[in-house]
């Protein structure tokens, strides 16, 4: 009997806590700022086609087809169809955050997406809205261009210094309060730095680059900072600096692998796709010439 009322109890408690997860997962705590945000892309036919493509690409193996109601049951939370009313209900700026920052199975594609690819998917959803108007951003995203990113490397503190400022006819304005993030360009996506870091009143941001980091052959690294601006939007720029460990290694392109083309693909794996073929073949061919004997003997 006690070990009857131990069963029972630890199968409640871990019933409720799923519960209570499953609970937690489906909401967010999104900040009024972020929830206020507006797309400064105007929503048509042509980006939500963009959104689309890009739907499909990443998202539609989780959430399914809006609409259809054929979402991947099981995950734990459900994914939502995107075209229902929960979502639907959700402002330009909640679904953006969601999209962004991601939380628990749902994937953060702030590093993976672009802005603009971004709000080419909400514009896709969108699309399942009749009853949707559109409110713009009053961002000029073309005022990105004004932004210069500039990045110097301490080799005493290791650390990396990014200067962003904007030259406004008025003058130079620092970028303040803007969260900055640091990434190094590797094979397959992009590395990040340190933790995201919001710069300064003079538009600096500092970050501490690992000492350990691997470069090319002469040191190289690739650096890639990424902003995000109320006045001047997304902005990402790009620097090549000779502070990692000389690597001379060859390319992972450049050996014969099973992630590379078919030109560098591994000689037994070509043998066996190529065995497979003629196998396959083979049974056809037989087959054919069984049945050519069938007919012939009527």
């Amino acid at each position: 009997m006690y070990k009857k009322n131990i069963g029972f109890k630890l199968t409640t408690i871990i019933v409720g806590s799923l519960f209570c997860l499953n609970l937690a997962a489906q909401k967010w705590d999104i900040p009024a700022d972020k929830s206020a945000k507006n797309s400064y892309i105007p929503f048509n036919s042509s980006t939500a086609k963009e959104g689309e493509a890009i739907f499909t690409k990443n998202c539609v193996s989780c959430h399914g087809n809006p609409g259809k109601g054929n979402s991947l049951k099981s995950l734990t939370p459900i994914p939502p169809d995107l075209a229902g009313a929960t979502t639907q209900h959700r402002t330009d700026g909640d679904i953006f955050y969601i999209i962004s920052t991601g939380r628990v199975i749902m994937p953060s594609f702030k590093d993976v997406l672009s802005d603009d690819d971004r709000w080419k998917v909400i514009s896709f959803l969108r699309s399942y809205n009749k009853s949707y108007v559109q409110v713009l951003s009053k961002l000029d995203s073309g005022k990105s261009k004004l932004v210069k990113v500039t990045m110097n490397y301490d080799p005493k503190t290791h650390q990396i210094k990014v200067i962003a400022k904007a030259d406004e006819k008025t003058g130079i304005v620092s970028l303040q309060n803007d969260e900055a993030e640091l990434f190094v360009k590797r094979y397959f996506g992009k590395l990040q730095i340190d933790k995201t870091i919001r710069t300064n009143a003079d538009g600096v941001a500092v970050f501490n680059f690992p000492t350990d980091l691997p470069g090319d052959k002469n040191g190289n690294v690739d650096l890639i900072v990424s902003l995000n601006d109320d006045v001047y939007g997304g902005i990402e720029s790009q620097t090549k600096l000779k502070i990692g460990i000389p690597t001379d290694k060859p390319s992972l392109t450049q050996k014969r692998a099973i992630w590379n083309v078919m030109a560098k693909a591994p000689i037994w794996l070509l043998l066996t796709y190529l065995f497979c073929v003629l196998l396959v073949l083979s049974v056809f061919g037989y087959i054919i010439y069984n049945l050519y004997k069938l007919r012939k003997s009527k």
